[in-house]
C-alpha cells in the first residue's frame, strides 16, 4: 500500500465516526442543521464590539465578567453569558474561529442542547476551580495565588477545549483528543496561569463525564448479555455486519 493509502486509512480510522454525521446532516439539511453555532458566533462578536465601547464596557462587565473573589450566586449568574465575551487583550477573531468550528462540529453530532450543556459544563468547572485554587493557596498542588482571585475570567476557550475532548472521545478520534489534552498541559508547563489551569479543570470534568458514560454502556451491556443471553435488548439473535457481505454493492469506507 502506498504512503498516501496508509494516511488516508489512518485519517479515516480516527476521525471517520467524527465527519460522517457532518457530512450526511448537511447533505440532509444544509445550513439548517447549524442554529446554536451562528447564534454563538453572533452574540461574541456583538459582547466583543460592546465591551469596546464607552456605552457598552460597563454593563458587559456587570453582566458576564466572572471573578473568584466575586460571590458565588453573582458568579453563576455571569457564568452563563461570561462563555461569549472573548478577552479584550486577545484577537477576537481566535475565539470566533474556534467557535465556528467546534460548537459546529459539536451542534452536528451531540445535538444543540447537548453542544450547549456541555459547553456551560466545561466553563463552569474551569470557574468553580479558580474559587477553589485561590481558596487553597499557591503552597499547594492545585493552589493558585491570590492574586488570581481579581482576574476577570470570560471567554469562549474553556468551553472550546471540553467540548473538542468530549466530540473526540465520543466519537472515538482517541488520538485527536489526547493530543488537545497534552495540548492543554504543554500550555501550562509554558505559561503557567489562571487561563490554562481552567482548561485542565475543564478537561478533568469532561473526562470524568465521559468515563461515567463508558462505565454505564459497559454495565447495561453486561446486564443485557445476562437478561437475554445475546446483548442484544429483545434477546433476538444479533445482526450479521455488512463487513460479512460480499458484493459490488458492499460499502467499504465511509466516504
Amino acid at each position: 500500500m502506498t504512503p498516501l493509502g496508509v494516511l488516508r486509512r489512518a485519517a479515516v480510522r480516527e476521525w471517520g465516526r467524527l465527519f460522517a454525521p457532518v457530512r450526511q446532516r448537511f447533505a440532509a439539511h444544509g445550513v439548517r442543521a447549524l442554529a446554536l453555532t451562528p447564534a454563538a458566533v453572533t452574540l461574541t462578536a456583538a459582547v466583543h464590539l460592546a465591551q469596546n465601547r464607552a456605552w457598552g464596557y460597563g454593563p458587559v462587565r456587570a453582566l458576564g465578567a466572572v471573578r473568584a473573589e466575586d460571590p458565588l450566586p453573582l458568579a453563576l449568574l455571569r457564568t452563563p453569558l461570561s462563555l461569549f465575551v472573548p478577552a479584550p487583550d486577545l484577537p477576537v477573531w481566535g475565539a470566533l474561529a474556534q467557535i465556528l468550528l467546534v460548537f459546529g462540529v459539536a451542534e452536528v453530532c451531540l445535538g444543540r442542547w447537548r453542544t450547549l450543556a456541555v459547553a456551560y459544563g466545561a466553563t463552569l468547572a474551569g470557574t468553580l476551580y479558580a474559587r477553589i485554587g485561590v481558596a487553597l493557596g499557591p503552597g499547594t498542588f492545585l493552589g493558585l495565588p491570590a492574586s488570581d482571585a481579581r482576574v476577570v475570567d470570560t471567554g469562549p476557550s474553556a468551553a472550546v477545549v471540553g467540548l473538542a475532548v468530549y466530540v473526540c472521545f465520543r466519537r472515538r478520534a482517541r488520538f485527536t483528543g489526547v493530543l488537545v489534552v497534552l495540548a492543554m498541559v504543554v500550555e501550562v508547563l509554558v505559561k503557567d496561569n489562571l487561563a490554562g489551569r481552567e482548561h485542565l479543570a475543564a478537561i478533568a470534568a469532561v473526562l470524568v463525564v465521559c468515563g461515567v458514560r463508558e462505565w454505564r454502556g459497559v454495565r447495561r451491556g453486561g446486564q443485557d448479555l445476562e437478561a437475554g443471553g445475546s446483548g442484544t435488548r429483545s434477546g433476538a439473535p444479533p445482526m450479521r455486519s455488512w463487513n460479512f457481505r460480499r458484493g459490488p454493492a458492499q460499502r467499504t469506507s465511509w466516504w
